[in-house]
């Protein structure tokens, strides 16, 4: 390795995690419902009042995090817990609560990243107005966020706003956005995704004109290429990207949306309650990194497409496996490469420094008393963390950090425990808490040491 081939001494190490997956205590402390407390335990999955305690536990956490040498860590506000009705009649004990958070982060010399929203609207919202299907609900957010940012700004100078917001321009948008009756229509799709556009203008404008805060997008960026060589393929998989992902890539960055899907929505006379200023507000969005998911690519078949569809669905139907890539036992395909490429791509088009804040890979794991091998794990993160360098030293690219999702086990984003990302197990099934200790894993000793080398030992 060249001596130039160095990450930089401020790069970030670190983990990220949202409220419902983590803290547990739902009914404490003044928390109001949010929209997952209702969600009810099922054969495979757990509810969510418990997660891993980390209300109670975060001490423990934040020092195995700060053993394993991590010195940044992204973590969600529950807006039910601070904002209980979504009113802006705030609560203070759980405002005090992440008051401590940051203030034990702050002591291990970890920095704190907040994401303000993570798919659990406070339910009274939800009820009142469906979500951000209304725009109340968009002043409800902004309100909300900005109270958050005034509270925690001088200490915290990382924010999203929403995880993965290009899925509110998917099918998945109606699941995630507090939407609860209704007919789930196209017009009804694109009015979520513009509010929800409109709630981060709100918050990322108040940062920049505010505060020396930094903001960004966020994505989930799932690499798709096409089945074949079929000329009909290849424009699926155009469209994908250009819909999913740069559509909001020149909102988080130009202040606008793509001027092919604009051309769609009024060729099809989509309804997506764009008013008269809405355009004034966008356009003073401008973001200092671009922050993203990745865990997997897919392949897209236009023959599984009927036609008609619109883009933002493609995905449901018309992804085909890639016979040249491994599946993980969740039937998510392994790639690389994939997180190289889109690395390099947005960073060549938008030239914002990118920042990879969730990779990671789910196993079944089942603690018996020895430490458990998870060897697939470390094979997985070293192969990203090497397609990332490659990223930076052969294409480029300014990275800022590598976060890995979920590095203290703790339930999927559907609830199911037996789905594990950690290097840190913890001691619970799906239907039994037993005593939720923290387990270190073979994967642990593995990333303190990559962290130790700032990524340049990865053996």
């Amino acid at each position: 390795m060249k001596m130039l081939d160095k990450l930089p001494n401020d790069f970030f190490w670190g983990n990220s995690t949202s409220s419902m997956q983590t803290e547990g205590a739902f009914d404490l402390d003044g928390k109001g419902e949010s929209v997952y407390d209702l969600k009810p335990a099922t054969t495979n999955t757990s509810d969510w009042h418990d997660a891993i305690d980390e209300y109670h536990l975060y001490n423990e956490d934040f020092s195995l995090m700060a053993k394993q040498g991590m010195n940044f860590y992204r973590f969600q506000i529950s807006w039910s817990r601070v904002d209980p009705k979504g009113d802006g009649n705030f609560n203070e004990a759980g405002i005090a609560f992440y008051e401590r958070l940051i203030e034990a982060l702050l002591k291990r010399n970890i920095t704190p990243m907040i994401c303000l929203y993570h798919f659990d609207m406070p339910l009274a919202l939800a009820k009142k107005y469906n979500g951000f299907l209304s725009r109340p609900v968009v002043s409800a957010f902004v309100r909300y966020g900005t109270e958050m940012v005034k509270r925690f700004g001088d200490r915290v100078k990382y924010w999203i706003t929403f995880n993965e917001q290009n899925l509110y321009h998917t099918s998945e948008a109606f699941n995630i956005s507090g939407y609860l009756t209704g007919d789930k229509t196209i017009n009804e799709l694109y009015q979520i995704s513009h509010h929800v556009m409109l709630a981060h203008a709100g918050v990322a404008n108040y940062i920049h004109e505010k505060t020396d805060c930094q903001i960004g997008g966020m994505l989930a960026y799932s690499e798709v290429y096409p089945a074949t060589p079929n000329p009909k393929d290849i424009l699926c998989v155009r469209q994908v990207n250009e819909f999913l992902n740069r559509n909001l890539l020149d909102a988080f960055i130009y202040g606008r949306y793509s001027n092919e899907v604009m051309t769609y929505v009024k060729k099809h006379k989509i309804e997506m309650d764009y008013q008269l200023n809405d355009g004034e507000t966008l356009v003073k969005v401008t973001s200092d990194f671009i922050a993203f998911s990745y865990y997997r690519s897919d392949t897209i078949s236009a023959e599984q497409i009927q036609e008609g569809t619109v883009p933002n669905l493609y995905l449901d139907y018309g992804i085909k496996p890639n016979p040249y890539l491994e599946t993980s036992e969740f039937g998510w395909q392994i790639d690389p490469l994939g997180f190289r490429d889109v690395l390099t791509k947005v960073y060549n088009e938008y030239g914002v420094p990118m920042f990879p804040i969730e990779n990671g890979l789910g196993i079944r794991e089942e603690f018996t008393g020895k430490e458990i091998q998870d060897d697939e794990r470390i094979s997985y993160m070293r192969d990203h963390i090497q397609a990332m360098k490659d990223a930076i030293f052969e294409d480029g690219v300014e990275v800022l950090g590598y976060l890995g999702w979920g590095l203290i086990d703790i339930p999927s984003s559907s609830g199911n425990m037996d789905k594990r990302y950690g290097t840190v197990y913890v001691n619970r099934t799906n239907h039994d808490l037993k005593d939720l200790k923290r387990i270190p894993k073979k994967s642990y000793w593995w990333l303190q040491q990559v962290i130790q080398s700032n990524g340049e030992n990865l053996k």
